[in-house]
């Protein structure tokens, strides 16, 4: 068996992404405000090519805070049609940012 001294660094394959090009914006919805107003976490629309590291280190810049946990959603398109063509709406990616207990976000 190997053990290794250093955890593996792997680099991502896809383009490097500067943190006002990860979070495209917030989401304001009524669970959205609920999950801020109880368990600090508010949600974002994010970049697809986006990891959960590259998110927290630009909740981190932009809004000068300290993350405890990111969660992520890839949302499907929905369904739409307009008179007689049947389309989709795009896939999104959604992010719950879980921040710690003295920090805080305001949209308002």
């Amino acid at each position: 068996m190997v053990t290794l001294r250093h955890a593996p660094h792997y680099e991502r394959s896809g383009p490097k992404l500067e943190p006002y090009q990860v979070i495209l914006r917030p989401l304001i919805t009524e669970k959205a405000t609920h999950l801020s107003e109880r368990h600090n976490a508010y949600t974002f629309e994010v970049n697809l090519l986006a990891t959960k590291t590259e998110i927290k280190r630009a909740i981190e810049i932009l809004f000068n805070v300290k993350v405890a946990d990111v969660r992520t959603q890839n949302r499907r398109g929905k369904s739409r049609r307009y008179r007689l063509k049947a389309g989709r709406m795009r896939n999104w990616k959604k992010a719950i940012v879980a921040l710690t207990a003295d920090h805080r976000i305001d949209f308002y």
